[in-house]
């Protein structure tokens, strides 16, 4: 039974597909004091929280079972995502059930920005009647700057262009085939400042993003530029924004988050020329249903051993191309593994090479799968998963290149996989045969067709007659049963390769009596 921990509040909705599952088992304790969190956090396999429960590093330490940590909306400012990655949990967030009613909410803010509507409300009910003074602009044929064109960045642009607007976007993220597919112009962000009426924000906060408009970037902005943030708090320095509202270079502004929330004291506050709300952009009855169904259901995934989905620390491969690839992947963890357990001396490099048909694909995944093999291999604790392997291959200052090639002339698809350490270099190359027949053609130059599964002996040998037959013999009469058999040789004569598939474990001693064969020149005992 696994049990799940939900320590802010999850619609109905989603705590009722959680508690249909039979093997898993939910406690909701929302409004937990931090050492009360400490106190039971041991006890669970995944946490769902929102923004009020803090993940830390102590909380995650004190989970010794977490394997999930999840949240139910799509910032993880309140989560230490860079130490459960090192403890191998995954962190995922459900960015796609408020996408609507935060890309809503901005266009709504336009929209007040541009007709001065809560200024206009609370006039009317101070019992004036003020049509001048509260004279507005459209937004067709106006600029719309799109800084970050994730799910609502790109939403809010599609509902820029409803309302005729034009719409710039900034994203070094995206392709401009696909800013072209959503009728986006992609520019640099000298030139969004530069030529948009409004601008809104849609990225996370980091070290990259924070204060990302001050007042050298206000300074570039046309002058009754009008700037909306329903993103993070801390993207822009609200001082430089005070100042251009002030001064009038901002016509206004919209804020939905802020540096510190509630902003008290904040000088915006006081600005007739800002709208400011409380951190509304995911407040709809809607998002909460929506993000809590969509949590569940990750979660349930996560913990019974379907499909990841939305984590932030482990790269995922689209469902609809997961069933083509899978196979393939798997051939990449076992290509590490045997790497690991044929090498000699500390791993310095790994290279990845993907070719044919499924280079069409990232090569990020099966450098995860070929890490997570190996490195789960060599190292007990510790434990090594998909989450964290390729922080412990950077830990561990191993250099990982990828490459692919569309062309492939001997296979349909193959996975190459180079290892230097500081001894020497191996190569190790796997294909799948039909669905799911998975095998190992090469090894540093030799040609074999084995198959990678269970007890394999690896045998260095000169190639002379009788090589097989002594072996055969030896590993007979201790009642070794060979289950397969792979030789591989690049000249009559010279050194071979032997691959056995056995029905079980080689003793040692009988390992011994195979390498004390005159033409034997190493042996490996492997377990895929």
């Amino acid at each position: 039974m696994k049990k799940v921990l939900v320590s802010d509040g999850l619609s109905k909705e989603g705590l009722e597909i959680l508690g249909k599952v039979e093997s898993i088992a939910v406690d909701v304790k929302k409004g937990l004091k931090p050492e009360e969190l400490l106190a039971c956090i041991g006890d669970y396999e995944a946490i769902i929280v929102r923004s009020a429960t803090k993940v830390t590093k102590e909380v995650i330490e004190a989970g010794k079972k977490l394997q999930v940590i999840g949240r139910a909306g799509v910032g993880v400012d309140n989560i230490d995502v860079k130490f459960a990655t090192q403890k191998g949990i995954i962190v995922m967030n459900a960015p796609g059930g408020n996408t609507v009613s935060t890309a809503e909410h901005t266009v709504g803010m336009i929209l007040a920005l541009s007709r001065n509507i809560p200024q206009a409300n609370k006039s009317v009910k101070e019992g004036k009647w003020e049509k001048t003074k509260y004279t507005g602009v459209e937004l067709s044929g106006k600029t719309l700057g799109v800084i970050g064109l994730g799910r609502i960045g790109a939403y809010v642009a599609q509902l820029g262009l409803a309302f005729n607007m034009k719409v710039l976007g900034y994203d070094p993220y995206i392709s401009q085939e696909k800013a072209k597919r959503i009728g986006v112009e992609l520019v640099e962000l000298d030139e969004l400042y530069r030529k948009s009426d409004y601008i809104t924000l849609h990225v996370p906060k980091s070290d990259e993003t924070k204060g990302m408009i001050s007042k050298g970037e206000i300074d570039k902005m046309k002058d009754g530029v009008r700037i909306i943030n329903c993103a993070r708090g801390g993207l822009i320095d609200e001082s430089a924004l005070y100042e251009g509202l002030k001064s009038g270079k901002v016509a206004g502004a919209a804020l939905d988050v802020y540096v510190n929330e509630p902003p008290v004291g904040s000088p915006l506050i006081e600005l007739d020329n800002c709208i400011t709300v409380p951190h509304l952009g995911a407040s709809t009855y809607d998002a909460e249903i929506n993000v809590g169904i969509e949590m569940a259901h990750q979660i349930v995934d996560a913990l019974t051993g379907g499909p990841i989905r939305n984590a932030l620390n482990i790269q995922q491969v689209d469902p609809d191309i997961l069933q083509e690839v899978q196979p393939y992947l798997t051939l990449s963890e076992k290509i590490g593994s045997l790497h690991a357990q044929l090498i000699s001396g500390g791993i310095k490099e790994v290279e990845i090479k993907v070719s044919g048909e499924i280079a069409s694909y990232e090569v990020a995944p099966f450098t995860v799968a070929v890490l997570k093999g190996m490195l789960a291999t060599i190292l007990k604790e510790p434990v090594v998963n998909y989450v964290n392997a390729p922080f412990i291959a950077k830990e561990r200052a191993i250099e990982v290149i990828e490459n692919k090639e569309t062309k492939e002339e001997d296979f349909v698809n193959l996975i190459t996989v180079t290892l230097k350490t500081d001894e020497k270099t191996s190569q190790i190359a796997g294909s799948i045969f039909q669905k799911n027949d998975a095998r190992i053609v090469e090894i540093d130059g030799f040609r074999i067709d084995a198959i990678p599964q269970g007890d394999m002996l690896f045998i260095s040998n000169i190639d002379k007659p009788g090589v097989l037959g002594k072996i055969g013999t030896i590993l007979g009469k201790n009642n070794i049963n060979i289950a397969g058999l792979q030789m591989g040789r690049k000249a009559i004569g010279g050194k071979q390769l032997i691959v056995l598939n056995v029905d079980e474990p080689i003793p040692e001693s009988v390992l011994q009596e195979i390498n004390m064969q005159d033409e034997i020149l190493d042996t490996k005992l492997v377990k895929l």
